[in-house]
């Protein structure tokens, strides 16, 4: 299986403009740019899409997690933050944190707890990364 996505840019790093898109349509010209990437401006930049990536696939490998230790996810919501920092060799991504809030039916901290790890080292997205990622999940009752 292959998926695509296409940036273009035109100009320099801080007056250029850039877009996204990708296969599947749901970003299609997308604005990007030094604004968007280092300061508050419109777009979004490869941090935030990094992010996204992150956070649908941990929370798409805790299902399966959880589906094989029998159990059923009413409610799965990660949040990623990236963390993108200048060191000695230039901008890193030196950080990334995912934050769970779940609420699954009967299921017991430890088997959560086995299935959160599982989830975080088995994500396809998190064996990408050589930065730190850490973790916080909340089991709602």
């Amino acid at each position: 299986m292959k998926r695509t996505a296409t940036a273009a840019w035109s100009g320099g790093l801080k007056d250029g403009t850039g877009t996204v898109s990708l296969q599947s349509g749901v970003l299609s010209n997308s604005r990007y740019g030094f604004q968007s990437r280092f300061e508050e401006g419109p777009g979004t930049n490869p941090e935030e899409l990094i992010a996204a990536a992150h956070a649908g696939c941990f929370t798409m490998a805790l299902s399966l997690q959880l589906e094989e230790a029998g159990f059923k996810a009413e409610s799965l919501k990660t949040d990623a933050v990236v963390t993108l920092e200048k060191v000695a060799s230039g901008f890193e991504i030196t950080k990334i944190h995912l934050n769970l809030v779940a609420k699954v039916p009967g299921i017991g901290t430890d088997v959560f707890d086995t299935a959160v790890n599982n989830a975080k080292v088995g994500c396809p997205v998190s064996k990408l990364f050589k930065a730190e990622i850490s973790l916080t999940s909340k089991l709602e009752g």
